[in-house]
């Protein structure tokens, strides 16, 4: 004979009415319709980008159009060059590298820092703090203190991306754990709930909304410190393409790196959106569009 478990019981009536599901929406059929309506500013964006060529608005040494961009992609495509660091895809994965190590430990550090101090009055008040600190601290100041401290290899590049990624995380998951509803902490307790299960049943998922949010912010930020980072003598990445074109006067390398990073965190953005739909399907409305 099968028995159900009280506990359990109470807590998904709870979150079934917190959740409050929508009204149904039009499916699948309206996101591949707003898929269209978020793709438009961008194409609209390189038309009006390409018609200040045409008519000649503004000099194409200063605004290279994007038939000439989309041009000098392929030959750093398809050419290896000395000058650039070998090809753009060796520069892309020498950057992903960068990011992908750097974003790691920044936002590792970052959900331990906001569970310690979202949790405890004791780690709030040691942590937050040195936090709000880090927060204000300017990235570009941080290079040459660096560059002293660890020289001008690839740690002070991955360190200063995790810095910048730590911080936005931190300041939203630690919101979203201080944000959780009294009335739910008061059900756990009234359920007999130790404070694993609030923490894991309670907390953590009433914390997942505004920690998403975090992560989107995050990886923004994250992609401009890596520009920066990769300005730090490099002598390969995307960030060091940008610096040799400079230095060569050569708008279209400039160009070319600028909207790869562009697509980048597009593309990072797009895959935490789907991610977020997904997870926290129970607050959205069926059928709408991150």
């Amino acid at each position: 004979m099968s028995t159900i478990n009280p506990r359990s019981q109470a807590l998904a009536g709870a979150r079934i009415r917190e959740r409050a599901p929508a009204e149904p929406g039009p499916g699948r059929q309206g996101a591949r319709s707003g898929w269209w309506r978020r793709a438009a500013s961008p194409i609209a964006l390189l038309v009006i980008w390409q018609l200040t060529n045409v008519f000649h608005l503004v000099s194409a040494t200063k605004l290279p159009p994007p038939t000439r961009v989309v041009s000098e992609a392929w030959t750093l495509i398809s050419t290896s060059s000395p000058a650039y660091g070998g090809t753009l895809q060796h520069a892309l994965l020498v950057s992903l590298e960068r990011m992908a190590i750097g974003f790691a430990l920044g936002g590792a550090a970052a959900l331990v820092l906001a569970l310690v101090a979202g949790l405890t009055r004791l780690g709030e008040e040691g942590i937050d703090p040195l936090m709000q600190m880090v927060r204000t601290l300017p990235l570009f100041g941080l290079v040459p203190v660096f560059i002293v401290w660890f020289g001008i290899g690839q740690l002070p590049k991955i360190l200063l991306i995790a810095i910048a990624a730590v911080v936005p995380l931190y300041l939203n998951a630690f919101s979203g754990i201080r944000g959780v509803d009294g009335r739910l902490r008061e059900l756990a307790q009234s359920l007999g709930l130790n404070r694993r299960e609030t923490i894991t049943q309670i907390v953590l998922p009433g914390a997942l909304p505004a920690t998403l949010v975090g992560l989107r912010q995050s990886l923004g930020v994250a992609w401009l410190a890596l520009v920066v980072a990769e300005q730090i003598n490099a002598n390969s990445g995307l960030g060091f393409i940008i610096n040799q074109g400079e230095q060569f006067n050569q708008n279209n390398v400039i160009f070319v790196a600028l909207i790869v990073y562009t697509i980048l965190g597009l593309l990072t953005d797009w895959i935490v959106r789907i991610f977020e739909r997904r997870a926290l399907a129970w607050r959205t409305p069926v059928g709408a569009r991150a």
